[in-house]
């Protein structure tokens, strides 16, 4: 009979810490694209506050994930699947890691940054951003629920759960 491993696995935390981002980013760029409607500063600040949260937190996924990439790469049956994942986690991460350096330099009033070019620019990167995050959502499903990755799989009697 199997015996059923562990939760607290290090593939597990990756999973456990991927979601933050993926929320905190998509409400940040949806607060910085209400603010460049209606100019208000909460929704600038807030939108402000939101992407930081969730760039240190998609970096804490990137790390985690770099965890994971060791146990589960052996385990997956397509691992292109796993590297498209990982390389576009890293160009989503640069391209909300830019937009902001572009938003903290604008919230600190220079005025060479202090324009309208710059907050659309600003606000491109995270709709890029967005969308490669979307794409990288995807990439990480696929992984999971096609090729099982970081998942137990009970045996076809589930005698381990007796």
């Amino acid at each position: 009979m199997q015996e059923i491993p562990e939760f607290w696995r290090t593939e597990v935390f990756h999973p456990l810490s991927v979601h933050f981002p993926i929320a905190l980013l998509v409400v940040a760029f949806l607060f910085k694209v209400v603010a460049l409607r209606f100019s208000r500063e909460v929704w600038e600040l807030g939108g402000t506050i939101l992407l930081i949260a969730g760039v240190i937190t998609l970096w804490i996924a990137i790390f985690t994930g770099d965890i994971a990439d060791g146990v589960v790469s052996r385990k997956i049956c397509d691992p292109t699947i796993l590297k498209d994942h990982e390389n576009l986690a890293w160009t989503t991460a640069w391209i909300f890691s830019g937009g902001l350096l572009l938003d903290l330099l604008r919230q600190l009033k220079y005025p060479v940054f202090r324009n309208i070019f710059t907050r659309l620019l600003m606000i491109l990167l995270l709709a890029i951003g967005t969308g490669t995050l979307g794409y990288t959502g995807h990439l990480g499903a696929t992984l999971v629920y096609q090729q099982a990755a970081g998942v137990y799989v009970p045996s076809g009697n589930c005698a381990e759960f007796e």
